[in-house]
């Protein structure tokens, strides 16, 4: 998020980004909503290496049924003022499709005036819009990260294994999340996310800012845990270049997923080694067993 608003006074600040977070090995997770139980510090009985190992070959899993859905995408940014009231808004509503061919596609179905006025969407904006909010920590990506295991957490009625990630090394022009992950302790999918995504910009005349994130996922066709909402917030505080002044930013992000739906009849989706495509199930008719969503955002 650019800030282009210079001559201003700044806004008193309610939310304040964590300490230390332009550090990608620092990190404090944004407080929890109701549903997130007593965390518990023991180790588990399985080695975390081996968790790990597992998840990660489920969410590449995921990631590959994934691309053979079509869903909605509802994203609106929003700047507050000192009375907690909007005061400029960006909203799009984005249908995540197939073009004839088969290829994957996004079409933007709905985009009223942008409104904002003292920050700019910028590229890492929307992709982080498209992409990384709704973070998957697949095999061939958590090579790219440190994975910490932190203890066992119930998320609602799910039981759950809390794990701290945080980038190896960032490169230019990539974006990294840098937070903490619950993943389901049966199906071994990630459930919850809260951190942010990283790097920020902080030169001089060029600051690109971005407020921390939670995304909660629910369990859609029986087999995999979709993400659903993402909620970010936060005060960005733009120092401002060599001829105007420092302005802080309260910021809200937030994304709903909706509409999830298997393309066509030819999709194969494999599930623990096992093809599920022909299941007898529809999309939005999950499994009587399924697990139960995790906590419930505040809205």
């Amino acid at each position: 998020m650019r800030n282009r608003w210079w001559l201003v006074p700044a806004i008193a600040a309610v939310l304040v980004l964590p300490a230390g977070a332009q550090d990608k090995d620092s990190f404090t997770p944004m407080p929890l909503d109701a549903g997130f139980g007593k965390l518990d510090l023991t180790e588990p009985s399985t080695p975390p290496e081996e968790i790990i190992k597992k998840f990660a070959a489920k969410e590449s899993e995921f990631r590959e049924a994934l691309n053979h859905y079509t869903y909605r995408r509802v994203a609106r940014v929003q700047t507050l003022d000192d009375d907690n009231k909007v005061d400029g808004e960006w909203y799009q509503v984005d249908d995540v499709t197939f073009d004839p061919t088969g290829r994957r596609t996004e079409k933007t179905v709905f985009a009223p005036e942008n409104t904002l006025q003292r920050v700019s969407m910028s590229p890492s904006d929307l992709q982080d819009i498209q992409r990384g909010y709704s973070f998957v920590l697949t095999t061939e990506e958590i090579t790219q990260y440190n994975v910490k295991y932190v203890g066992k957490q119930k998320v609602d009625e799910v039981d759950c294994i809390v794990f701290d990630v945080t980038p190896k090394q960032i490169e230019k022009t990539k974006r990294y999340f840098l937070g903490r992950i619950w993943v389901d302790s049966n199906d071994l999918q990630i459930v919850v996310t809260n951190g942010r995504m990283v790097p920020d910009d902080t030169r001089k005349n060029s600051e690109d800012l971005h407020p921390p994130f939670m995304t909660w996922r629910q369990q859609i066709d029986g087999h995999y845990w979709f993400p659903v909402y993402t909620k970010g917030e936060g005060i960005l505080h733009f120092k401002g270049g060599s001829y105007s002044m420092s302005q802080d930013v309260h910021l809200r992000d937030t994304i709903k997923y909706t509409d999830y739906k298997k393309f066509g009849s030819t999709v194969k989706i494999i599930y623990d080694g096992q093809d599920i495509t022909q299941n007898g199930q529809q999309p939005n008719q999950p499994n009587q067993q399924k697990q139960p969503a995790p906590a419930k955002p505040q809205k």
